[in-house]
């Protein structure tokens, strides 16, 4: 599981993908989002404005993410 920081209150999970390097352009992660390949908290999540906060785990590609 890799440890992801963040500064603020939230995060988008779009925003998300690009803070921790698993999709380098905005449109890029939209479509993972949306093509339903990213779980929050163990369910998949099809809202790329889903906020994320600390404490929350997300999945993609194989890698594990905790905020």
């Amino acid at each position: 599981m890799i440890d992801i920081e963040i500064n603020t209150e939230f995060i988008k999970l779009d925003s998300f993908l690009k803070w921790c390097g698993a999709a380098s352009l905005g449109s890029e992660a939209k479509m993972y989002i949306l093509d339903e390949m990213v779980k929050v908290n163990g369910e998949i999540c099809v809202q790329r404005g889903k906020k994320i906060r600390q404490g929350d785990r997300v999945q993609f590609n194989g890698e594990k993410y905790r905020v």
